[in-house]
This record gives structure tokens, sequence and C-alpha cells, in this order.
């Protein structure tokens, strides 16, 4: 049964299972005030320092690989319909680069400004980590998106590396800096 977290909580990944490496990261969301809505899910692979080693450890629509071939976006969704993971990252955590000790989940709306849309508009947003091997869900964290009028960007979650160890942080901190934002917070 998958561990259910609230904002703020974390869950150490591989500390009870050592063996844990391939993982899948679904983003999902339903909408409510609006028949569509295009989110972008984004990863930022950053090192110690809190930056992107290189602009390629920055994944998104426009770069669906990381150079060390650990991390990969399975591709954009533009309009959430249908049942389950609107967007996925896979992950291989044993060969993510040293240089990396965390990864930045991030969601966008696509010309939210443009569109007057944000993630008030949307219900049941969720990010969960599921074990590839065994298909076994490990976590789910449920963001409220009652909280969210007018928020445009949301960090979902954070993985972090502490020596070998994998811990899942449930951020649910919504922005209004779009994702050029982002960019310029970890480039």
């Amino acid at each position: 049964m998958a561990i259910n977290l609230k904002k703020g909580s974390q869950f150490n990944l591989t500390k009870e299972n050592t063996s844990l490496d391939k993982i899948m990261v679904g983003l999902g969301w339903d909408m409510h005030l609006i028949k569509t809505i295009d989110l972008d899910a984004s990863v930022f692979m950053v090192g110690p320092d809190g930056k992107l080693p290189a602009d390629e450890f920055f994944i998104f629509f426009n770069n669906l690989k990381s150079p060390d071939g650990s991390v990969e976006h399975t591709g954009d969704n533009r309009t959430g319909k249908g049942d389950g993971d609107d967007e996925m990252i896979l992950a291989n955590l044993s060969s993510i680069s040293e240089e990396v000790t965390e990864l930045i989940f991030v969601v966008s709306i696509h010309n939210a400004e443009i569109l007057h849309q944000h993630f008030g508009m949307l219900e049941n947003a969720y990010i969960r980590i599921v074990d590839i091997d065994t298909q076994r869900e490990i976590l789910k964290y449920k963001l409220e998106s009652k909280n969210f009028k007018g928020v445009t960007d949301m960090e979902f979650g954070r993985l972090v590396k502490r020596g070998n160890e994998w811990t899942f942080h449930a951020s649910g901190n919504g922005t209004k800096i779009g994702l050029q934002g982002y960019v310029d917070q970890y480039a």
C-alpha cells in the first residue's frame, strides 16, 4: 500500500528498499473550471549549489533526456484529458550523475497569463512514485488545489540524495514566476 504524504512531509524511498533503482514519477490532474489546459512537467537536476551542472540537466518538453541518460520525460500531454498520469518522468537512480543531488519536479501552465488560467482551475492534482520493477506505487502526494487560485506554476516535490539514499519531499509550493522564472533560479 502506498504512503500518502501531506505538504511538507518527506519519505525515504531507499532506506527500507535498498534495491530500488528504476522509478516512474507520475504527475496528474483533472479539469475543474475549464475544459482543457496545457500543463508542462519539468525536472531540474541540480547539484549541491542548487544549480544545474549544465543546461542539459533541465528536462522538459524540448529536452526529454538528461545527458547521463538517467532521467527521461515521456512526452508532453497538451490537454490533461483521460484518467491516470498526465505526464511521466522515468528515472534510474543509480545512473544519476554524481554532480546531481536533487531532482526538482515543477509543473507550469503553458501561456497561463495569456489564457488567464491557474491551478485553482484544477482538481485532484498529484505526484506519485512507482517502482518500475514491481509496478508498486510507493508514495503519493495529493495537492489541495483549492488553495492555488492565481498560481500558475507549482513545485510538486523534490527527490533529494544524501549518501546513497533518496528521500522525497512533498513541496506543493505555488508561484507566478513562469517556467522561465524557474530556469533563471536554477541556471
